[in-house]
């Protein structure tokens, strides 16, 4: 018997007197005091420049702290609202577990100086995330996705144990901070370790190709997907700060991450327009924002990188968090697409704002300035901020001729405190080795960026839309794992 034949009861709800649980509440108020003492320990580190070392396994920088910071403010807020939305499951304290554990290793993953225990901490990370994803064990759509995510967590810490080896092996250092200080030349064997690297970082952020994992995790409770978007994919971004003297031996190599960002940037852009539900498209908008942390890395701005997994996780949890309201109520038959058909007075205010916004960035920051990579990415920040704003008008109930100054009056405090953010963290990674090695533009620079200028107006204008065959194929490569897809609303219901 389905629900719809049911028949309904109306009534008060039966009173219970089973206690809630109480490790909820106790976990989540460890997670806040633990923030706390991340703000204190913050503004100590900041305020000294010696190294701070434990036992030669970890050591504790400006990276750390910045990241203790945000990890356990992303973590605080997801204990509090699970509190809520979890309640009532059988597996509450199974989930709380899970996410504190999961929040305790990150918190030492990025304090992690001896390459053993960096691996072992990045394994046992991807495994937490994995259990989150298969949280409701019954159901059989979770189990086969938490495989799905384990296997490719387990795949991605084998080859950051064989990239390992290989910098030992090369440089007989065993630390992070060994490996950083030696003298590293760009040889095939350090190439080849740069590009394990590069690859365990693509499958942990979900770059296309390794993009099905975070696809076929829908699985998950909303907020373990909200920790996952805000917390888990940004990794890649912090692994290969960690590791920027090996990935920034070679500047083939450091074009090779640019074109690998802006693949997944552009892709993951074409591929949220094919989703029909909110938290696809959410994952999307994750792979694509991925490709741009990638791009900023190696355009060899680390502290860009590290300054947008920030501003996109507190977008990207905010965004989850609220995924429950984000159903849009429109009258039938109306349309709203502020960002297309807006004319040529549109098109000369949008391009007289974006390069205001980047005398701003290029101003507040000092990138930008230089014939070299910082003006890729002032173009960058540009775009991106630029989106947000529009994105921003565009679910706005505002007349036409109000629309074109709308934008700049977003826009423009927003690149501002973007700049203002991203000049404040990279002062504040103290004792980090490399966190800006901008290099000269050369006409490859100046292709990639001119053809990915060009694909992302084209997906702006709506071009792509006429051909049929893209869309098949926007539609097959968003196909989550087998086993993973929800065909009916009953096989949901019954969890």
């Amino acid at each position: 018997m389905t629900d719809e034949t049911r028949l309904p009861r109306v009534g008060p709800l039966p009173k219970t007197a089973t206690a809630s649980p109480w490790l909820p509440l106790a976990l989540t108020r460890v997670v806040w005091s633990l923030w706390v003492v991340s703000l204190v320990v913050a503004m100590l580190r900041l305020s000294s420049s010696e190294s701070w070392s434990l036992l030669g396994l970890f050591s504790v920088d400006g990276l750390t702290v910045v990241m203790w910071v945000v990890v356990t403010f992303f973590s605080g807020i997801v204990h509090s609202f699970s509190r809520r939305y979890m309640a009532g499951d059988s597996g509450l304290t199974r989930f709380f577990g899970n996410v504190f554990t999961f929040t305790l290793a990150v918190m030492t993953l990025v304090a992690a100086d001896s390459l053993v225990v960096f691996v072992a901490l990045w394994l046992t990370m991807g495994l937490v995330m994995a259990n989150l994803i298969g949280h409701v064990d019954s159901w059989q759509h979770a189990r086969t996705a938490a495989t799905h995510a384990r296997r490719s967590f387990a795949a991605s810490s084998a080859l950051l144990a064989v990239s390992f080896a290989v910098l030992w092996w090369q440089t007989g250092a065993t630390t992070v901070s060994g490996v950083a200080s030696a003298n590293i030349t760009p040889t095939g064997t350090i190439l080849f370790a740069a590009a394990m690297l590069l690859l365990a970082a693509m499958i942990q952020s979900a770059l296309l190709p390794f993009h099905t994992w975070l696809l076929s995790s829908m699985t998950a409770p909303t907020p373990a997907s909200a920790l996952m978007h805000a917390g888990f994919v940004n990794a890649g971004g912090i692994l290969l700060l960690r590791f920027a003297p090996v990935v920034t031996v070679d500047g083939g190599f450091m074009l090779a991450i640019v074109v690998v960002g802006a693949t997944s940037a552009l892709l993951g852009k074409l591929l949220k327009t094919v989703q029909t539900d909110v938290k696809s498209q959410l994952g999307c908008s994750t792979v694509g924002q991925m490709g741009f942390m990638f791009m900023q890395a190696g355009l060899g701005f680390f502290g860009a990188a590290i300054t947008h997994l920030i501003l996109h996780g507190f977008y990207k949890a905010y965004q989850f968090l609220s995924s429950g309201s984000s159903v849009e109520q429109t009258a039938p038959g109306k349309k709203r697409d502020l960002t297309r058909s807006s004319g040529l007075a549109g098109v000369a205010v949008t391009v007289a704002t974006a390069l205001a916004g980047g005398v701003v960035f290029a101003v507040i920051t000092g990138k930008g300035l230089a014939f070299d990579t910082g003006l890729l990415l002032a173009g960058l920040v540009v775009l991106t901020t630029m989106h947000a704003a529009r994105e921003t008008v565009r679910h706005t109930e505002l007349p036409s001729f109000l629309r074109y100054g709308a934008v700049p009056l977003v826009f423009l405090p927003a690149i501002a405190v973007y700049a203002s953010v991203y000049t404040f963290i990279e002062h504040a990674l103290v004792g980090v080795p490399l966190v800006t090695v901008p290099t000269e533009l050369t006409p490859v620079h100046l292709a990639v960026a001119a053809a990915f200028l060009l694909a992302y107006v084209v997906i702006e204008s709506g071009v792509y839309l006429r051909s049929t065959h893209l869309y098949v194929t926007l539609v097959n490569a968003t196909r989550p794992a087998s086993g993973t897809i929800v065909t009916t609303r009953e096989e949901y219901n019954e969890h």
